[in-house]
């Protein structure tokens, strides 16, 4: 019997990605913000999710990728790190997909920069590729650009 994983997508760019489901709190639609000075530029504010206070990552800006469109509402994929909940702002929320742990690849080749680092490898699904991101690797990043 095959070996499989279960993970929550999304879409940045009209790129396919998903977190592995058993460290995903929450999915849900574009909430309040509240600014932080002086936080790190990837940090589009804080979130209130129930009395929990969350901040909010621009995952856009984490991966390097151009902005999103101005208007666009940002969706929350709230993660569980080491540290606490955090909010990876995607632009759409897609499925709950199960994967073969034997169809897992490599990153491409053509991913650059941040993003090459932040992602794990790669699911060949009907629809395309799905980019699985190292959700610690985004928060432990953000650690540290709130450091320097």
């Amino acid at each position: 019997m095959a070996h499989t994983s279960q993970f929550c997508t999304f879409y940045l760019d009209k790129l396919l990605f998903g977190v592995e489901l058993k460290g995903v709190q929450e999915v849900i639609r574009s909430l309040d913000m509240t600014r932080v000075p002086l936080a790190p530029a990837v940090v589009s504010g804080l979130i209130n999710l129930r009395g929990q206070i969350v901040t909010a990552v621009d995952l856009r800006r984490r991966l390097e990728m151009k902005p999103s469109p101005p208007g666009m509402l940002a969706m929350n994929v709230v993660v569980r790190s080491e540290d606490g909940a955090v909010s990876l702002l995607v632009d759409e929320i897609g499925d709950v997909v199960e994967v073969e742990d034997a169809s897992f690849e490599p990153p491409p080749k053509t991913l650059r920069g941040s993003i090459r680092t932040m992602v794990l490898g790669v699911h060949k699904l009907d629809r395309g590729l799905m980019h699985v991101l190292n959700t610690e690797r985004v928060c432990e990043s953000l650690e540290r650009a709130e450091v320097s």
